[in-house]
């Protein structure tokens, strides 16, 4: 379970294969809402430019919604996105795959998280993410 974040926050491609951990090492590990594995880097947001194209999900993107991009993680995964500098933080659910150019982007959200978290006026922020359980 460990394995889907640390493959999100990795930043190279020369990264070895991933391997299944021990059956013992997988036993006693916290449930994921217990855990507090956070990757730092920098949020930028998407909005009306993009309004009604289809996702790398399927779905439509719709700015008004708490969504984002992210390079890795699964598609309907939930993320904590928490404002370093402020602690401001909104919940947003992966549909998209991105962000694309600088390494340290590591999460484009919506419009609607972007105001939920005070940076549609900067367009970008270093951000705390974390995987947690539903909205």
């Amino acid at each position: 379970m460990l394995l889907p974040l640390l493959a999100a926050c990795a930043h190279t491609e020369s990264l070895p294969a991933a391997r299944e951990p021990p059956a013992e090492f997988l036993a006693a590990q916290p449930e994921p809402s217990q855990r507090e594995e956070v990757c730092v880097g920098y949020a930028t947001w998407y909005g009306a430019r993009l309004a009604g194209r289809t996702t790398a999900s399927g779905e439509r993107f719709d700015p008004s919604k708490l969504t984002a991009a992210h390079r890795t993680l699964p598609f309907g995964t939930w993320v904590e996105v928490r404002r370093v500098d402020t602690g401001e933080s909104v919940r947003v659910r992966v549909t998209d795959r991105g962000p694309f150019g600088h390494e340290e982007r590591i999460i484009d959200i919506s419009a609607a998280a972007a105001k939920k978290i005070g940076m549609l006026k900067t367009g970008v922020a270093r951000v705390q993410l974390r995987i947690v359980e539903g909205p």
